[in-house]
C-alpha cells in the first residue's frame, strides 16, 4: 500500500508499506479519506507536539483525522463488522482507568495517539481498536467524517461544555480550520457568533458559514469591536482557535464579566494578567481538545439533523501521490483544511 511519510525538516515522501494486519481485536479500514490538521505541522517540521520518537522520525504514518471502510475483522471483534462505514477515534487508551471509562481516552495515562504514536490514516489502509470506530452514517461522506473527528468534535464539546446557547454571544478569534468549525457550531447552538481574524478571505468564508459580524484585527481593534456589538459587555464565550498570544489575550479581554474562554489553538507558551483579565471578571475559563468518545452520537445527530456543511470547511482535496505538495501548501496557508481523498 501507498503510505506518506513525514522525516522532519518539511520533507515528504510516499512510500510502499505492507498492508498492516488487524489484531483480535483490531479492525482494518480501507482509507477514503484522511485530513490534514494544523498539529500535523509539528511532525512536518521534525517537532511533533504529542507523541514519541517515532513520530519525530518518520517511523509513524501520519494523519488522524481519517474515514474509510472496513475490510476485515479481528478474530475478537463483537459488533464491528465488515463492510461498515467508520470514522477514527484519535485517543488509544488502556481501557480500564477512570478516563477510558468516562469517555475521555486522550486524558489515560497510558494514551497513544493515532497518527503520532501509531500508524494513522495517510495511507490506503490502516487498524483501529475496535473501540476507536466511530459509525459513520451513510448520510454522511466520508470526507464529512474525516473532518468530523477533529475539529467540530472539539468544537462541539467545549461549546456544549461552556453552555453555548439562543441568546448567548460567541467571538472565535483565529479563522483556520478549527476556528471556522467553531462558527458552525456556535450557529447550530443558536448564539450570535462574531469572528475575528487577520486574514480578509477567511473572514469571508466565516461569513459564508453563518458568523454575523466579522472584524479583521489588523484594522479595527477586535476587543473594541466586541464590546460594541455587545452594548459594552462584552461576549459571553469567547474561543481563541489561533493558537497565538495576541488571539488568547484578546479572548480574555474581550469576555464579559462571569463569562467564559476557551483555549483550543495549540500554543506552547502565553503570557497572560490574571488578575485583570481573570480573577476581577470571575471568568470560567478551559482548555478545548478533543471530546469524549461517549460525545459521537450527538455529534452525528446534529450534524444531520441540522444539516451543517461540515464540507464547506474542506478546501482542497488531494492524492495521496500529490502528499507532498499537500503538505507544502496547508504550510504555507495555501489552503485551509485539506483532505486526502481515495
Amino acid at each position: 500500500m501507498k503510505a506518506v511519510i513525514l522525516p522532519g525538516d518539511k520533507r515528504v515522501t510516499v512510500a510502499e508499506r505492507d498492508v498492516p494486519e488487524p489484531g483480535p481485536h483490531e479492525v482494518l479500514v480501507r482509507t477514503r479519506a484522511s485530513a490534514i490538521c494544523r498539529s500535523d505541522m509539528s511532525i512536518y517540521y521534525g517537532n511533533p507536539i504529542v507523541g514519541g520518537e517515532g513520530a519525530g522520525h518518520g517511523s509513524v504514518i501520519p494523519g488522524h483525522e481519517a474515514a474509510g471502510e472496513v475490510v476485515k475483522v479481528g478474530n475478537a471483534v463483537t459488533h464491528v463488522k465488515e463492510g461498515d462505514r467508520v470514522a477514527g477515534y484519535l485517543a488509544l487508551g488502556c481501557g480500564f482507568c477512570e478516563y477510558c471509562l468516562s469517555g475521555y481516552m486522550m486524558l489515560c495515562n497510558q494514551w497513544k495517539c493515532f497518527g503520532f504514536d501509531v500508524h494513522g490514516g495517510d495511507a490506503d489502509y490502516f487498524v483501529l481498536p475496535e473501540r476507536n470506530c466511530l459509525q459513520l452514517p451513510d448520510e454522511l461522506s466520508f470526507r464529512a467524517g474525516a473532518v468530523m473527528t477533529d475539529m467540530v468534535g472539539s468544537q462541539y464539546h467545549v461549546q456544549k461544555q461552556l453552555g453555548v446557547a439562543g441568546g448567548k454571544t460567541v467571538a472565535v478569534f483565529g479563522m483556520g480550520p478549527m476556528g471556522s468549525a467553531a462558527v458552525l457550531i456556535g450557529k447550530a447552538f443558536g448564539a450570535r457568533v462574531i469572528a475575528v481574524d487577520v486574514i480578509d478571505h477567511r473572514l469571508e468564508q466565516a461569513s459564508s458559514l453563518g458568523a454575523d459580524a466579522v472584524i479583521n484585527s489588523t484594522t479595527a481593534d477586535a476587543v473594541q469591536q466586541i464590546r460594541n456589538l455587545t452594548q459594552g459587555r462584552g461576549a459571553d464565550v469567547c474561543i481563541d482557535c489561533s493558537g497565538n498570544p495576541a488571539g488568547q489575550n484578546s479572548a480574555l479581554d474581550a469576555a464579559a464579566k462571569l463569562g467564559a474562554v476557551a483555549f483550543v489553538g495549540e500554543s506552547r507558551a502565553t503570557q497572560i494578567n490574571p488578575s485583570d483579565q481573570m480573577l476581577r471578571k470571575l471568568l470560567t475559563v478551559v482548555g478545548g481538545w478533543y471530546f469524549p468518545i461517549s460525545d459521537w452520537e450527538e455529534i452525528v445527530r446534529l450534524v444531520i439533523d441540522q444539516k451543517i456543511p461540515v464540507e464547506k470547511l474542506i478546501s482542497h482535496d488531494f492524492s495521496i501521490n500529490q502528499a507532498e505538495e499537500a503538505f507544502r501548501a496547508f504550510d504555507q496557508r495555501e489552503t485551509e483544511k485539506a483532505v486526502f481523498v481515495w
